[in-house]
């Protein structure tokens, strides 16, 4: 048996600080706060938390329990539950070999902007878009720290699950928490800050609309680490004595906690440096790269600000990325046989060339689209608007209708009853496929 197998991580709050880890990511700091801002501040805010506590706590149930009843990678244990739905594990694999190249491309961003303020010449990249825009068309620079984030990250993924990913998270989980609670406090006392925070907190029911449900659906499968094949390995090396339900309701915690708190780091900064403009939030790369710099400009000590943002992004994103690497990893060793080590430089060779296909993106092939989209863009669509929606739809339909939800339930009460068990399959069994098939549905409709 494989070396990823035989391991475990050794504690609850070990699992639970790992798995929050992968939900804590670029999806928390930096496309909540934009998407919490596009679609109405505070009823966005009341759409998604309601929907975390269903729909996401639904799936991410089942994911773990799957995981940890079979003992597989997302593979093995889609083929293990049931041999006519093995083609769905090899489905689920193809979203971390998509997202974790493109994602240590953007993490290679975070670093290089991190040592610019760590050298103090924050004051440069606050230029409303230019340095960011000669960065990233230069293709030697963004190679470079590429390279350097995804060796970190392979580095503690070499070091196994107990010894690196577990040891790691623990370490990083409470910092990237600390700095989280230091900056929201921090801008909260900037002119303006208050009012950008009551557009963040108090809902507007006159914004609700079905994008709202649809956007907040979209965040939640990035933000909660959903239909990746990620819970499913993490669930694998969790330990059969540990209680399911609560674990997963401390990682719905602190991974809604860490987001909920990044929308009160950006949105009233950016309300207090734009005079209320909602707009100057923006989406996608202009945000974090572009809009922030010179938001920390307009502050006192905003190079200080700027070095422990981007500190704590670095930390978020690494994350997420051990767990993208690792869900690779696991699905390496089950099919090849291959030892920790050697399937971890195999990843690393494949995803990195995969990943100079989104430099390249930006640089020397800028002009090349795939459906009108720049080849991350495209990367980023195909994985969260297409192949994920379809996974949960598919696992719904297997857990809710063809195995039982009781496959789940019984492994749920292994250590204790399941609580929530009535909500649980309500959501699997209806309300999940009604709001993914609306997913589906929205750009027939305009929803």
């Amino acid at each position: 048996m494989q070396e990823a197998k035989k391991s475990s991580f050794n504690s609850k709050i070990g699992f639970v600080l790992a798995a929050a880890g992968s939900a804590v990511g670029l999806g928390n700091l930096w496309r909540f706060p934009y998407l919490a801002a596009q679609y109405g501040g505070g009823i966005f805010l009341l759409v998604y938390l309601l929907l975390a506590v269903t729909f996401g706590f639904a799936l991410m149930v089942t994911e773990i329990a799957l995981g940890r009843k079979t003992g597989k990678s997302v593979i093995g244990a889609y083929k293990q539950l049931h041999p006519k739905f093995g083609w769905l594990g090899w489905v689920s694999a193809l979203v971390p070999l998509i997202i974790f190249p493109y994602y240590c491309v953007i993490g290679g961003w975070v670093l290089k902007y991190l040592t610019i303020f760590v050298t103090g010449q924050g004051a440069a990249a606050a230029d409303n878009g230019g340095y960011f825009s000669n960065f990233i068309g230069n293709f030697g620079s963004p190679m470079l720290f590429l390279f350097i984030f995804m060796g970190l990250t392979a580095a503690v993924v070499m070091m196994g699950v107990e010894k690196g990913i577990e040891k790691v998270s623990k370490v990083l989980m409470p910092i990237l928490l600390l700095i989280s609670v230091f900056i929201a406090g921090y801008v909260l006392t900037m002119d303006g800050a208050i009012d950008g925070l009551i557009y963040y907190i108090k809902p507007d029911f006159s914004r609700f609309s079905m994008k709202t449900v649809i956007a907040a659906m979209g965040q939640l499968f990035y933000s909660m680490s959903l239909a990746m094949g990620i819970l499913f390995t993490y669930g694998s090396y969790m330990r059969k004595e540990d209680d399911i339900e609560s674990a997963v309701r401390h990682i719905e915690l602190f991974d809604t906690g860490v987001a909920f708190l990044a929308g009160m780091m950006i949105i009233p900064a950016v309300f207090a440096f734009s005079g209320g403009d909602e707009s100057a939030l923006g989406t996608g790369p202009s945000l974090m790269f572009i809009t922030l710099p010179n938001v920390f400009a307009s502050m006192a000590w905003g190079n200080v600000i700027g070095i422990v943002f981007f500190v704590l992004v670095a930390l978020a994103a690494l994350t997420s990325s051990i767990s993208l690497m690792e869900t690779l990893v696991s699905v390496l060793c089950e099919r090849t046989k291959l030892q920790r080590i050697p399937a971890c430089l195999t990843v690393f060779a494949v995803s990195f060339a995969l990943a100079l296909l989104s430099v390249l993106g930006y640089s020397t092939w800028s002009d090349f689209t795939i459906f009108g989209k720049q080849i991350l863009d495209f990367f980023d669509f195909i994985s969260n608007n297409v192949i994920m929606p379809v996974v949960a739809l598919c696992t719904c339909i297997l857990v809710g209708y063809i195995l039982g939800t009781k496959t789940v339930e019984e492994e749920v009460a292994r250590t204790r009853r399941f609580k929530a068990k009535k909500l649980y399959c309500m959501v699997i069994r209806y309300a999940a496929p009604v709001i993914l098939l609306l997913i589906f549905a929205s750009p027939l409709f305009d929803i």
